[in-house]
């Protein structure tokens, strides 16, 4: 039982107050007292109690009238009742049930019995209580989630608009990316993280200047130096993000080759990340197949020979066959 609950005692006989009182005082509860129907009402809606212990037999508003008040208030609809009543015939009680009763004492009442009942409809209130706000704190962290990745997608849209030459690539190698890490074995939480950090393995080069980025020509090495620094980029812009760190490999290995011959930290080998691994492929698969303005995009069977003829140098040789398998092509 919690110290917390709290119950409204409503009878309008003060001695039916204070008899419950004295059965309740020292038990853990916080008291409150209603003598009428319309004042239960009102120390219900500012106080939502655990539990209501309320006298039928009352002049004016009587309890059935309370009871179907309460259940009619969306705030105050599932406030467990007990109807304490000297009524001890199948009509009274089946009013009761049909306005709304949890519970039903009949005076005089056995002490024992009514803590018994009292504790254990606060304690099943405080459960219902509890699962009703783990359900909303969770539907909070989905919607969060939501939330998140859309800004993500937003961050993906606006740099398709800045550069109309790679427009919908994004969202073509994570759709890839996914299928073939689903093939590899890789499934959720990492599987979304994966999903996040394809459509973001390009963000690093909102920090390349447009004079680079969008040069129609072939950059110098110079410039070829700078536009190597956008993985980089990618990771100090996202490794504060505590929910975009386990998305960071691929937006900061994708440029790293099997060889050790890629950028920006020459790694070899299984020190690439899968998931990179995995990534590379489908992103040069995607580059080659789409048109630019320099070239038309390659025949599916002339990309198909290229990447087999980069196992072991660009890519992971195991990274090709899965990528060649889940294409329908032979690895």
């Amino acid at each position: 039982m919690s110290p917390m609950s709290t119950v409204l005692i409503v009878d309008d006989n003060i001695m039916g107050r204070e008899t419950l009182e004295d059965l309740l005082e020292g038990q853990g509860y916080t008291l409150a007292f209603a003598a009428d129907g319309p004042e239960a009402l009102r120390q219900a809606t500012a106080l939502t109690p655990d539990v209501i212990l309320l006298d039928v037999m009352m002049p004016g508003m009587d309890g059935f009238e309370v009871c179907e008040r309460l259940r009619a208030d969306p705030y105050l609809a599932e406030v467990p009742v007990i109807m304490v009543t000297a009524l001890d015939d199948a009509n009274s009680r089946l009013r009761g049930i049909e306005v709304g009763a949890d519970d039903f004492i009949t005076k005089p009442f056995n002490r024992a019995e009514l803590r018994a009942r009292v504790k254990t409809i606060t304690r099943l209130n405080r459960y219902h209580s509890l699962l009703n706000e783990r359900a909303a704190l969770q539907q909070a962290h989905a919607d969060l989630l939501l939330s998140y990745d859309a800004t993500i997608e937003g961050w993906v849209y606006a740099l398709d608009l800045r550069d109309k030459e790679t427009e919908g690539h994004s969202l073509r190698v994570t759709e890839m990316t996914v299928r073939l890490a689903h093939a590899a074995g890789i499934v959720d939480p990492e599987l979304t993280h994966v999903r996040r950090g394809a459509l973001l393995h390009d963000v690093g080069k909102l920090g390349i200047p447009d004079a680079i980025l969008l040069k129609p020509g072939k950059l110098t090495e110079e410039e070829w130096v700078i536009m190597r620094r956008h993985p980089q980029y990618a990771y100090d812009m996202l490794a504060p993000i505590p929910f975009l760190r386990p998305a960071l490999d691929i937006p900061f290995c994708h440029h790293e080759k099997w060889d050790g011959s890629g950028y920006p930290r020459g790694l070899v080998g299984e020190e690439i990340p899968l998931s990179a691994r995995l990534f590379a492929v489908t992103d040069v698969w995607d580059a080659l197949r789409s048109d630019r303005p320099y070239r038309a995009g390659w025949p599916i069977e002339k990309v198909v020979d290229y990447i087999r003829g980069q196992a072991g140098t660009h890519f992971d040789p195991k990274a090709v066959e899965v990528f060649l398998r889940a294409m329908g092509f032979d690895a």
